[in-house]
């Protein structure tokens, strides 16, 4: 019987056990990482994001507290580290704004390439605050409160932010739909 995220944080805490610690990220890890890839938009930061995410949290175990799930916790944590690497790294509003210009040539044999691609660019139409509540919430699949504890935002902002997300994101895919 797999043991739950706090069984194997009790089991990290107890005695340092790297692989409860190691169940806890691979559990994790996939969330974390397509979470950062979708707020920095490309994979290369979000990996090294991921990593960083992943040191802080073990470093940081001992203040977790069974308050919110472990999953929200730790995408607290991404998100944190992504907010620093933005502040640190302006390009990444140059990189957003290039996406927005010109859309990238697609190879028509990579469908799953370009789906994801088209998802990027129709995620960088956002401002900062809706993408991040957007991509918790979709992608990250964590609930609106867990995604208030995760960006510091009220309750309220946060399910504004969804839902104005959502309509935009909705308005850019029928805009490319009907220019095809």
């Amino acid at each position: 019987m797999a043991l739950s995220d706090d069984q194997l944080v009790t089991r990290v805490l107890a005695n340092a056990d790297r692989r409860a610690f190691g169940e806890l990220v691979g559990r994790h890890q996939r969330i974390v990482r397509g979470m950062l890839a979708r707020l920095c938009g490309n994979s290369a930061d979000a990996d090294d994001l991921a990593q960083d995410t992943f040191v802080q949290a073990w470093q940081r175990i001992a203040t977790y507290r069974s308050e919110g799930s472990f999953k929200a916790w730790l995408c607290k944590i991404a998100y944190s580290r992504f907010l620093m690497g933005a502040r640190k790294d302006r390009a990444r509003g140059r990189l957003m704004e290039g996406l927005r210009a010109e859309p990238p040539m697609l190879d028509q044999a990579e469908p799953a390439r370009g789906a994801g691609l088209d998802l990027d660019r129709a995620l960088a139409c956002l401002g900062d605050e809706e993408r991040a509540c957007v991509v918790l919430c979709f992608a990250s699949g964590l609930s609106h409160a867990d995604a208030s504890a995760v960006t510091g935002l009220p309750l309220g902002t946060v399910k504004s932010h969804v839902n104005r997300g959502r309509a935009k994101l909705k308005d850019w895919f029928d805009r490319q739909e009907s220019a095809a």
